[in-house]
């Protein structure tokens, strides 16, 4: 199942670390623009905006999918990017399936059309 079509589960398997091999397909096969960053455990994408105004709106959306999975990112704002970045604290900062869930519902507010925040190229 695609993780996109997936909603966060909160249970002790759900913050139990996702294994490496699994972890590297998920990240290849349907979130190839997050990067897994082995230093802190996390996983990570900046995204990039024409304007503030697009950027506060994609916050605002990432918001919104926090709170709608009750698990929430990282954010660094500045005026044209968004750096966002999970992790599970509860897992000893280490990466789970839900982190990975959260960023796929992320990716999927680029196919919004114009109602998305406008992601462009770096």
């Amino acid at each position: 199942m695609l993780l996109r079509e997936q909603q966060c589960v909160h249970n002790d398997e759900a913050r139990s670390p996702i294994d490496a091999e699994q972890r590297d397909k998920l990240l290849r096969e349907q979130l190839p623009e997050w990067q897994f960053d082995s230093s802190t455990g996390a996983v990570m994408r900046k995204f990039h905006f024409k304007n503030y105004y697009h950027t506060m709106a994609f916050v605002n959306a990432v918001a919104w999918i926090a709170n709608k999975q009750a698990h929430h990112p990282d954010l660094e704002v500045s005026y044209g990017h968004c750096l966002v970045r999970y992790t599970t604290h509860d897992a000893g900062n280490s990466l789970c399936l839900n982190d990975l869930i959260c960023a796929a519902h992320i990716d999927a507010l680029n196919n919004n059309g114009s109602f998305g925040p406008n992601f462009v190229s770096p």
